[in-house]
Protein backbone atom coordinates (compact mmCIF):
# COMPACT_ATOMS: atom_id res chain seq x y z
CA UNK A 1 0.00 0.00 0.00
CA UNK A 2 2.73 2.45 0.56
CA UNK A 3 4.31 2.01 -2.32
CA UNK A 4 0.99 2.25 -4.02
CA UNK A 5 0.67 5.50 -2.52
CA UNK A 6 4.50 6.88 -3.47
CA UNK A 7 3.91 5.64 -7.14
CA UNK A 8 1.85 8.99 -8.54
CA UNK A 9 4.35 10.94 -7.01
CA UNK A 10 7.48 8.80 -8.28
CA UNK A 11 5.58 8.88 -11.63
CA UNK A 12 5.44 12.29 -11.92
CA UNK A 13 9.04 12.95 -10.63
CA UNK A 14 10.55 10.62 -13.26
CA UNK A 15 8.99 12.30 -15.72
CA UNK A 16 9.39 16.01 -15.19
CA UNK A 17 12.98 15.15 -14.09
CA UNK A 18 14.67 12.51 -14.61
CA UNK A 19 13.20 11.52 -18.18
CA UNK A 20 14.55 14.91 -19.56
CA UNK A 21 17.97 14.25 -17.73
CA UNK A 22 18.11 11.08 -19.35
CA UNK A 23 17.15 12.76 -23.00
CA UNK A 24 19.63 15.62 -22.38
CA UNK A 25 22.50 13.36 -22.40
CA UNK A 26 20.83 11.49 -25.44
CA UNK A 27 21.35 14.54 -27.09
CA UNK A 28 24.46 15.68 -26.16
CA UNK A 29 25.73 12.31 -28.07
CA UNK A 30 24.39 13.96 -30.87
CA UNK A 31 26.03 16.98 -33.17
CA UNK A 32 23.36 19.38 -34.87
CA UNK A 33 23.29 23.16 -36.07
CA UNK A 34 20.89 25.32 -37.88
CA UNK A 35 22.19 24.70 -41.13
CA UNK A 36 22.55 21.05 -40.49
CA UNK A 37 19.67 19.86 -38.00
CA UNK A 38 20.22 16.57 -39.09
CA UNK A 39 21.55 15.27 -35.71
CA UNK A 40 24.37 12.91 -36.08
CA UNK A 41 25.67 10.42 -33.77
CA UNK A 42 29.35 11.95 -32.91
CA UNK A 43 29.29 9.68 -29.30
CA UNK A 44 31.23 11.47 -26.45
CA UNK A 45 32.83 13.85 -29.16
CA UNK A 46 31.18 16.62 -28.43
CA UNK A 47 32.97 16.37 -24.73
CA UNK A 48 36.31 15.70 -25.99
CA UNK A 49 36.07 19.25 -27.61
CA UNK A 50 34.63 20.98 -24.70
CA UNK A 51 37.28 19.37 -22.43
CA UNK A 52 39.57 20.55 -24.69
CA UNK A 53 38.61 24.46 -24.84
CA UNK A 54 39.96 26.55 -22.87
CA UNK A 55 37.17 28.30 -22.22
CA UNK A 56 35.30 25.49 -20.71
CA UNK A 57 37.51 25.49 -17.45
CA UNK A 58 37.37 29.30 -17.54
CA UNK A 59 32.98 28.77 -16.75
CA UNK A 60 34.13 26.15 -14.34
CA UNK A 61 36.22 28.83 -12.60
CA UNK A 62 33.50 31.52 -12.77
CA UNK A 63 30.64 29.28 -11.66
CA UNK A 64 32.65 28.26 -9.05
CA UNK A 65 33.15 31.94 -7.84
CA UNK A 66 29.91 33.03 -8.62
CA UNK A 67 28.33 30.52 -6.54
CA UNK A 68 31.03 30.24 -3.42
CA UNK A 69 30.53 34.13 -2.88
CA UNK A 70 26.87 34.84 -3.63
CA UNK A 71 26.15 31.73 -1.18
CA UNK A 72 28.75 32.83 1.71
CA UNK A 73 27.08 36.37 1.00
CA UNK A 74 23.33 35.47 0.91
CA UNK A 75 23.81 32.62 3.96
CA UNK A 76 26.20 35.23 6.61
CA UNK A 77 24.50 38.24 5.83
CA UNK A 78 20.79 36.51 5.67
CA UNK A 79 22.22 35.23 9.54
CA UNK A 80 23.07 38.71 11.03
CA UNK A 81 19.48 39.96 9.63
CA UNK A 82 17.96 37.28 11.07
CA UNK A 83 19.56 38.13 14.41
CA UNK A 84 18.51 41.74 14.04
CA UNK A 85 14.72 41.14 12.90
CA UNK A 86 14.76 38.03 16.17
CA UNK A 87 14.82 40.95 18.65
CA UNK A 88 12.03 42.60 19.79
CA UNK A 89 12.47 45.97 17.57
CA UNK A 90 10.28 48.81 17.04
CA UNK A 91 8.22 48.55 14.09
CA UNK A 92 9.49 44.82 13.76
CA UNK A 93 6.49 43.72 11.32
CA UNK A 94 7.03 46.15 9.03
CA UNK A 95 10.84 45.55 8.47
CA UNK A 96 10.34 41.61 8.67
CA UNK A 97 7.89 42.87 5.30
CA UNK A 98 10.71 45.63 3.90
CA UNK A 99 13.05 43.06 4.28
CA UNK A 100 11.40 40.46 1.58
CA UNK A 101 10.85 43.45 -1.30
CA UNK A 102 14.78 42.32 -2.79
CA UNK A 103 13.52 38.61 -2.86
CA UNK A 104 10.03 38.62 -4.28
CA UNK A 105 11.06 41.26 -7.17
CA UNK A 106 11.42 39.37 -10.48
CA UNK A 107 14.81 38.81 -11.39
CA UNK A 108 15.12 40.38 -14.79
CA UNK A 109 13.67 43.70 -12.74
CA UNK A 110 16.55 43.15 -10.32
CA UNK A 111 18.98 43.35 -12.68
CA UNK A 112 17.84 46.19 -14.72
CA UNK A 113 17.57 48.03 -11.34
CA UNK A 114 21.16 47.09 -10.90
CA UNK A 115 22.39 48.42 -14.85
CA UNK A 116 20.75 51.19 -14.27
CA UNK A 117 23.19 51.70 -10.14
CA UNK A 118 25.84 50.08 -11.84
CA UNK A 119 25.56 52.67 -15.04
CA UNK A 120 28.86 54.84 -15.24
CA UNK A 121 27.34 57.97 -16.15
CA UNK A 122 24.22 58.22 -14.12
CA UNK A 123 24.55 55.28 -11.90
CA UNK A 124 24.21 56.06 -8.27
CA UNK A 125 27.07 54.13 -7.64
CA UNK A 126 29.52 55.59 -9.13
CA UNK A 127 28.00 59.02 -7.54
CA UNK A 128 28.37 57.82 -4.48
CA UNK A 129 31.61 56.58 -4.28
CA UNK A 130 32.92 60.11 -6.24
CA UNK A 131 31.56 62.24 -3.60
CA UNK A 132 33.12 60.28 -0.76
CA UNK A 133 36.64 60.55 -3.21
CA UNK A 134 37.16 57.03 -3.42
CA UNK A 135 37.29 57.41 -8.00
CA UNK A 136 37.56 60.37 -9.86
CA UNK A 137 35.18 59.35 -12.32
CA UNK A 138 32.52 57.18 -13.27
CA UNK A 139 33.55 53.24 -13.31
CA UNK A 140 32.52 50.62 -15.88
CA UNK A 141 31.52 48.09 -13.45
CA UNK A 142 30.20 45.98 -15.31
CA UNK A 143 32.56 46.81 -18.50
CA UNK A 144 35.28 45.69 -17.09
CA UNK A 145 36.32 42.03 -16.78
CA UNK A 146 38.15 43.06 -13.06
CA UNK A 147 35.04 44.24 -11.90
CA UNK A 148 31.91 42.35 -13.75
CA UNK A 149 32.01 39.00 -11.07
CA UNK A 150 32.42 41.58 -7.93
CA UNK A 151 28.92 43.40 -9.35
CA UNK A 152 27.25 40.31 -10.30
CA UNK A 153 27.84 38.84 -7.09
CA UNK A 154 26.64 41.66 -4.99
CA UNK A 155 23.28 42.27 -7.24
CA UNK A 156 22.60 38.11 -7.07
CA UNK A 157 23.27 38.49 -3.13
CA UNK A 158 21.02 41.82 -2.30
CA UNK A 159 18.29 39.85 -4.56
CA UNK A 160 18.52 36.55 -2.61
CA UNK A 161 19.58 36.87 0.65
CA UNK A 162 15.77 37.50 2.20
CA UNK A 163 15.40 33.93 1.45
CA UNK A 164 18.57 33.08 3.87
CA UNK A 165 17.17 35.79 6.62
CA UNK A 166 13.56 34.06 6.41
CA UNK A 167 14.77 31.16 6.93
CA UNK A 168 16.73 31.36 9.45
CA UNK A 169 14.67 33.83 11.52
CA UNK A 170 12.14 30.86 11.58
CA UNK A 171 15.05 28.45 13.16
CA UNK A 172 15.92 31.18 15.93
CA UNK A 173 12.31 31.31 16.75
CA UNK A 174 12.56 27.49 17.29
CA UNK A 175 15.21 27.64 19.70
CA UNK A 176 15.07 26.57 23.03
CA UNK A 177 14.63 30.05 25.17
CA UNK A 178 15.20 27.74 28.30
CA UNK A 179 18.70 27.19 26.93
CA UNK A 180 19.60 30.16 26.31
CA UNK A 181 18.46 31.86 29.56
CA UNK A 182 20.42 29.07 31.56
CA UNK A 183 23.39 29.87 29.44
CA UNK A 184 22.78 33.67 30.54
CA UNK A 185 22.19 32.74 34.49
CA UNK A 186 25.69 31.08 34.13
CA UNK A 187 27.11 33.70 32.95
CA UNK A 188 27.53 33.62 29.47
CA UNK A 189 28.19 36.80 27.23
CA UNK A 190 26.14 37.31 23.97
CA UNK A 191 28.79 35.93 21.95
CA UNK A 192 29.17 32.91 24.04
CA UNK A 193 25.31 32.29 23.90
CA UNK A 194 25.14 32.75 20.43
CA UNK A 195 28.27 29.96 19.19
CA UNK A 196 27.49 27.87 22.15
CA UNK A 197 23.60 27.43 22.48
CA UNK A 198 22.02 29.30 19.09
CA UNK A 199 24.19 27.81 16.18
CA UNK A 200 24.21 24.55 17.08
CA UNK A 201 20.23 24.53 17.51
CA UNK A 202 19.73 25.63 14.17
CA UNK A 203 22.85 24.31 12.55
CA UNK A 204 20.90 21.17 10.54
CA UNK A 205 18.32 24.31 8.80
CA UNK A 206 21.76 26.24 8.09
CA UNK A 207 22.87 23.27 6.27
CA UNK A 208 19.66 22.59 4.33
CA UNK A 209 19.75 26.21 3.43
CA UNK A 210 23.86 26.35 1.97
CA UNK A 211 22.41 23.50 -0.17
CA UNK A 212 19.39 25.04 -1.12
CA UNK A 213 21.30 28.06 -2.11
CA UNK A 214 23.99 26.30 -3.56
CA UNK A 215 21.69 24.52 -6.20
CA UNK A 216 19.18 27.76 -6.48
CA UNK A 217 22.57 29.58 -7.31
CA UNK A 218 24.57 27.66 -9.64
CA UNK A 219 21.36 27.27 -12.13
CA UNK A 220 20.84 31.16 -11.54
CA UNK A 221 20.56 32.69 -15.08
CA UNK A 222 18.14 36.24 -14.65
CA UNK A 223 20.81 38.42 -13.24
CA UNK A 224 23.95 37.73 -14.97
CA UNK A 225 22.29 37.33 -18.19
CA UNK A 226 20.50 40.76 -17.89
CA UNK A 227 22.96 42.57 -16.51
CA UNK A 228 26.43 41.40 -18.67
CA UNK A 229 25.36 38.14 -20.61
CA UNK A 230 28.33 36.21 -19.74
CA UNK A 231 30.64 38.87 -20.22
CA UNK A 232 32.87 40.78 -20.75
CA UNK A 233 35.23 38.67 -22.63
CA UNK A 234 33.67 35.61 -20.78
CA UNK A 235 34.53 37.01 -17.56
CA UNK A 236 31.01 36.65 -15.82
CA UNK A 237 30.56 33.52 -18.38
CA UNK A 238 28.77 30.24 -15.82
CA UNK A 239 26.69 27.21 -17.33
CA UNK A 240 23.41 28.58 -17.67
CA UNK A 241 24.24 31.55 -20.12
CA UNK A 242 27.09 29.51 -21.75
CA UNK A 243 24.07 26.63 -22.64
CA UNK A 244 21.54 29.56 -23.48
CA UNK A 245 24.00 30.89 -25.58
CA UNK A 246 25.52 27.80 -27.46
CA UNK A 247 21.58 26.29 -27.65
CA UNK A 248 19.89 29.49 -28.63
CA UNK A 249 22.06 31.81 -30.23
CA UNK A 250 23.72 29.04 -31.75
CA UNK A 251 21.52 26.48 -32.56
CA UNK A 252 24.12 23.75 -31.67
CA UNK A 253 21.56 21.73 -29.40
CA UNK A 254 24.44 18.49 -29.02
CA UNK A 255 26.84 20.45 -27.62
CA UNK A 256 24.12 22.89 -25.30
CA UNK A 257 23.17 19.46 -24.27
CA UNK A 258 26.53 18.26 -23.30
CA UNK A 259 27.15 21.43 -21.18
CA UNK A 260 24.04 21.14 -19.61
CA UNK A 261 25.29 17.36 -18.38
CA UNK A 262 28.85 18.56 -17.09
CA UNK A 263 27.22 21.05 -15.31
CA UNK A 264 24.65 18.60 -13.49
CA UNK A 265 27.90 16.07 -12.59
CA UNK A 266 29.82 19.87 -11.31
CA UNK A 267 26.93 20.53 -9.22
CA UNK A 268 26.34 16.48 -7.92
CA UNK A 269 30.48 16.70 -7.21
CA UNK A 270 30.01 20.65 -5.67
CA UNK A 271 26.76 19.27 -3.20
CA UNK A 272 28.33 15.93 -2.61
CA UNK A 273 31.36 17.77 -0.85
CA UNK A 274 29.63 20.02 1.31
CA UNK A 275 27.67 17.08 2.49
CA UNK A 276 30.82 14.86 3.05
CA UNK A 277 32.28 18.35 4.79
CA UNK A 278 28.80 18.31 6.93
CA UNK A 279 29.15 14.83 8.03
CA UNK A 280 32.66 14.81 8.93
CA UNK A 281 31.77 17.77 10.96
CA UNK A 282 29.23 15.89 12.79
CA UNK A 283 30.35 13.51 13.49
CA UNK A 284 33.68 15.79 15.26
CA UNK A 285 31.00 17.13 17.36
Amino acid sequence: MAYGFMLPAAILVAVLMYWPMVDTFRESLFASSFINPNPEFVGFETYRKILADPLFWQILRNSVIWTLGVVLLQNVVGFFVALLLNENLPGQGILRSLILLPWVLPGVVAAILWRFMYDPQLGLINSFFMRLGIVEHGVGWLAEPSTAMAAVIFAAFWKGFPFSTVVFLAALQNVDQEQVEAAKIDGAGSLRRLFDVVIPAIWPVAVVNVLLTTILTFNYFDIIYVLTRGGPLNATAIFPTRIYEVGFGQFKFGEAAAYGSLSVLVLVLFVGLLLLVQRRQVKAA
